[in-house]
């Protein structure tokens, strides 16, 4: 099973988003009689990037051939980038008889199904979620800057 979230709570601890990833996830896998090989996290790691150390030891694992599946909890959780996303699903998981499951967008690749079929429509929304948002970020944070407010973060030390 493959987790991810994308921002960090500020603290050391592990998100609770994490934790409530890995329960669908665990759920799954208990009601569909399947058996957990590994648990792969990264956590505060956007996935607008494929560069995460959680995702490369899932791939490495896919290439010694000790996994057959991925699960994660929608489709988001593997990437937000449509492109690279739709090159796993379509292309890697396939060629390395990877069956792929998104739970919450009924994405299963060992089942012909019609979610499937709009699995790259998805892809393509959730790489629209991360950039628009990073537009609407960007946005306020020149507003800020345009009206004289602070906007860097609480020096960890005091002169």
């Amino acid at each position: 099973m493959y987790i991810r979230l994308s921002r960090e709570d500020g603290d050391k601890q592990e998100s609770e988003s994490i934790g409530n990833q890995r329960k669908i996830l665990q759920r799954y896998i208990k009601e569909n009689n399947l058996t957990l090989i590994k648990e792969y996290i990264d956590d505060g790691i956007s996935g607008t990037t494929f560069n995460r150390p959680g995702f490369n030891e899932l791939l490495q694992d896919i290439e010694n051939k000790s996994i057959n599946m991925v699960i994660t909890k929608d489709l988001s959780r593997l990437g937000r980038d449509y492109i690279k996303t739709g090159h796993y699903i379509e292309n890697y998981f396939p060629q390395n008889n990877i069956r792929y499951v998104a739970i919450t967008d009924g994405i299963d690749t060992y089942i012909d199904s019609t979610n499937n079929d709009i699995t790259p429509f998805k892809a393509i929304m959730n790489d629209y979620y991360a950039k628009d948002i990073s537009k609407k970020i960007r946005s306020v944070y020149k507003e800020k800057q345009r009206q004289g407010e602070y906007l860097c973060s609480i020096p960890a030390y005091r002169i």
